[in-house]
């Protein structure tokens, strides 16, 4: 899916549409289970066979009980009946049960090993794959497949035994009728064959427009606040109702192709039925056959009609399972780029603190046309401070992507401890390493596992700790029910220098001997910025950090500054040393430091 011309990427995936075969990945799931799948099997068997007898004990009924047989012949062919009954009402309830746990059960594993599976793919994936789609996918995609496991398939076997079954029954009846009717078969077939490709095609399609309007409710109530500060209610309702048209265009032409597809089936099917009858209907007239077997080939026959003129309709569903599939198929065929090798290198132990990037050129996948890192070479020691400044734009945050390996660069190499990340296992390295982003991340859960996201095993005294280095304590406890309160989505409920100090919280808690600060401190007032940096100066001082500032006042103490420009380094110094030159840093302090005053 990812990293393919649109146009082949689109092709594949259709190809792919096109096959009941799609369907493998749900069967790879279901086998699984083999005891529920043998109980709904036998269960399904049973209610396919007591359907087909149920004729059979009409027939009974007729010629026994209307023929004069007796009472007791009367009373026994109920009997027969009422028993049929019984049987088709336990095995279908059985086969209820079984078949939709099952359904469930498939598709909660299907859902586990696609979530666990993007959580290994690398940040390039979700670069070029809306999130917003892919949790289309995890949703409407494996309802779609649920309703495959849990219902279509059992309707489809359950048919397909009563059809093949109800013929063996019309064969034993008459030969002679039977024939007949099975002579209309290959004009079933053919509108099937020629109709199937387009109702697959129309149900991709279909899919593809609901997962867009899943993807729009989950952007526009994502930013809710700028859409109503930008007045933009009305045109966001106008590209929604475009979506939904769009959906329901696609579902029109599904719908109709499929009632048309029906119509010719039921048709045929029906008026063979009716030509039959009335040939069966001179065979009573003359003798050849009994009142009771006519009327049991009329309802057997209307069964066998109705369970192929079922599987018409089934088959369409099958095919949009199988369109799901397919795409939930693509997610786990996905690789991840960053992976450990197959024998990764040991960082070193205890931890050093060293990063050094090589001779680094790095392009993103996105914007490949610009170098965002060229030819850099730095190296940081032990417990060395190094703040990096420069314009936006410059390539500082890549630093910081290439040190976690979210990236690997296209020339040159990072090391850690000395040892190449490529040979390296990348959970090690992150590991070794607490960050805290520019872009402030809460999840919808309580404070408490916020703070512990950094270190799950915290006890709530490395939590209160690390939240008084942050200076987020005072506010903390204030919370209505404390670490257990509910942050709301994103944090809602924090103001934007609560959540940066909540971040910088988890970072200490991490207690790891690498640490990156994107722009730590920028949400913070200065009374809290002044306690904050107190608590990141003691941090620091016994580790290695990387700090990146575009306020220059909060990288006065670093022990070096790295400024970059258009993905190179091009000073390097102490704050006294690179202000005294007529470099891009003097130029930057001075501006900053003027418009303070």
């Amino acid at each position: 899916m990812a990293r393919k011309p649109k146009a082949a990427a689109d092709k594949t995936a259709d190809d792919r549409g096109r096959r009941i075969g799609d369907l493998a990945m749900v069967w790879h799931h279901a086998r699984r289970y083999p005891g529920q799948i043998a109980i709904a099997g036998a269960a399904l068997v049973t209610t396919s066979a007591a359907t087909v007898a149920i004729p059979y004990g009409f027939k009974r009924v007729i010629d026994r009980g209307f023929g004069g047989s007796g009472s007791g012949d009367f009373s026994t062919s109920f009997h027969y009946l009422l028993m049929i009954v019984v049987v088709l009402a336990l095995a279908t309830a059985i086969r209820f049960y079984f078949v939709s746990l099952l359904g469930e059960r498939v598709v909660a594993d299907i859902r586990r090993e696609v979530q666990g599976h993007l959580l290994r793919l690398s940040p390039r994936f979700f670069e070029e794959n809306r999130p917003s789609e892919i949790a289309s996918r995890l949703t409407s995609d494996t309802a779609q497949i649920e309703m495959v496991v849990g219902s279509t398939v059992s309707i489809a076997l359950r048919n397909c035994f009563t059809g093949v079954g109800g013929l063996i029954y019309l064969f034993a009846i008459s030969p002679k009728l039977t024939g007949l009717l099975l002579i209309v078969i290959p004009a079933i077939i053919v509108p099937i064959a020629l109709l199937s490709r387009r109702i697959r095609n129309h149900s991709r399609t279909s899919q593809d427009r609901i997962a867009d309007i899943g993807s729009i409710i989950t952007e526009t109530l994502g930013a809710m606040k700028i859409v109503q500060a930008f007045n933009q209610e009305s045109r966001e309702a106008r590209r929604f109702d475009d979506a939904v048209a769009a959906t329901l265009a696609a579902a029109r032409q599904r719908v109709l192709v499929r009632a048309i597809m029906t119509a010719i089936v039921i048709g045929l099917v029906f008026g063979s039925i009716t030509l039959v009858l009335w040939e069966g209907a001179i065979d009573v007239a003359a003798g050849r056959i009994s009142g009771g077997s006519i009327a049991a080939f009329v309802l057997t026959g209307g069964i066998v009609a109705g369970a192929f003129g079922a599987l018409t309709e089934v088959y369409g569903d099958l095919l949009r399972g199988a369109g799901a599939a397919s795409r939930l198929a693509e997610l786990l065929a996905e690789r991840p780029e960053i992976a450990a090798p197959a024998r990764p290198v040991a960082l070193p132990e205890p931890p050093r603190g060293t990063l050094a990037f090589e001779a680094v050129s790095f392009h993103y996948p996105t914007r490949a046309d610009t170098a965002a890192l060229d030819t850099v070479d730095l190296s940081i020691a032990p417990g060395e401070t190094v703040a990096v400044v420069g314009p936006s734009g410059a390539g500082k945050s890549t630093l910081f992507q290439l040190a976690e390996r979210f990236y690997d660069p296209q020339v040159g190499r990072v090391l850690m401890d000395g040892v190449p990340l490529t040979a390296a296992d990348p959970a090690a390295i992150r590991h070794r390493i607490a960050m805290v982003p520019q872009e402030t991340v809460i999840f919808g859960a309580s404070a408490r596992d916020n703070l512990r996201y950094g270190d799950w095993a915290a006890t709530d005294e490395r939590i209160w700790a690390a939240a008084e280095a942050a200076n987020a304590a005072d506010f903390l406890r204030q919370l209505p029910d404390g670490l257990d309160t509910f942050l709301g989505e994103g944090g809602a409920r924090l103001s934007g220098g609560q959540r940066q100090r909540v971040a910088i919280a988890r970072a200490l808690l991490r207690d790891a001997p690498i640490l990156l600060l994107d722009e730590a401190t920028s949400a913070l007032d200065a009374e809290s910025e002044r306690l904050v940096q107190q608590a990141l100066e003691r941090l620091m001082a016994t580790r290695t950090t990387l700090v990146i500032a575009h306020r220059l006042a909060t990288v006065r103490s670093a022990d070096r500054i790295v400024v970059m420009d258009q993905g190179r380094i091009v000073e390097q110094g102490n704050h006294a040393a690179l202000t005294q030159r007529s470099g891009l840093y003097a130029r930057l302090a001075s501006l900053q430091f003027h418009e303070a005053a």
